[in-house]
C-alpha cells in the first residue's frame, strides 16, 4: 500500500474517532458523577478494549487488511484514545517480561506527563 492510501485510511479512521469523542463528551454522562470526568474515563476504558481486541484478532485470528487496521488503530483508536496506545504499550512491555521497564514507563508517563501540563500551563499563563 502507497503512503498516500495509508494517510487516507489514517485520516478516515481519526475523523470518525475524533467525532465520537466528541459525541461522547457532549452525552448525559458527564452529569451523572458531579466531579468525576466520566466521558474521559469512558473513552480510555472503551478506547483500551477496542485496540486490545483489533490488535489481538488482527495476530492471525481475523484477517484485517493494512488499510483497515490502520483505519482502526492508528486513526479511530488513536483520535478517540492516546491512552488505549499507552495501554497496549504497556501490556507488550509485560508480555515481554519487562517488569522494571514496564514499571518506569508508567511511573514516567505519569509523572513526566503531568509535570510537562504544569510547565504548559505555566507558560500558557504567561502569554
Amino acid at each position: 500500500m502507497e503512503i498516500a492510501g495509508k494517510i487516507i485510511a489514517v485520516a478516515s479512521g481519526g475523523a470518525l474517532g475524533a467525532v465520537a469523542r466528541y459525541l461522547i463528551n457532549l452525552s448525559p454522562l458527564s452529569t451523572i458523577l458531579e466531579g468525576f470526568p466520566l466521558p474521559t474515563f469512558v473513552i480510555n476504558v472503551v478506547g483500551s478494549f477496542l485496540i486490545g481486541l483489533v490488535v489481538t484478532a488482527a495476530e492471525g485470528r481475523v484477517e484485517v487488511g493494512e488499510s483497515t487496521s490502520l483505519a482502526i488503530v492508528v486513526g479511530f483508536i488513536g483520535a478517540f484514545t492516546t491512552f488505549s496506545t499507552f495501554e497496549m504499550e504497556i501490556y507488550g512491555l509485560l508480555h515481554a517480561r519487562q517488569l522494571s521497564l514496564a514499571a518506569a514507563y508508567i511511573f514516567l508517563s505519569l509523572v513526566v506527563g503531568f509535570l510537562g501540563l504544569l510547565g504548559g500551563v505555566a507558560l500558557g499563563r504567561r502569554l
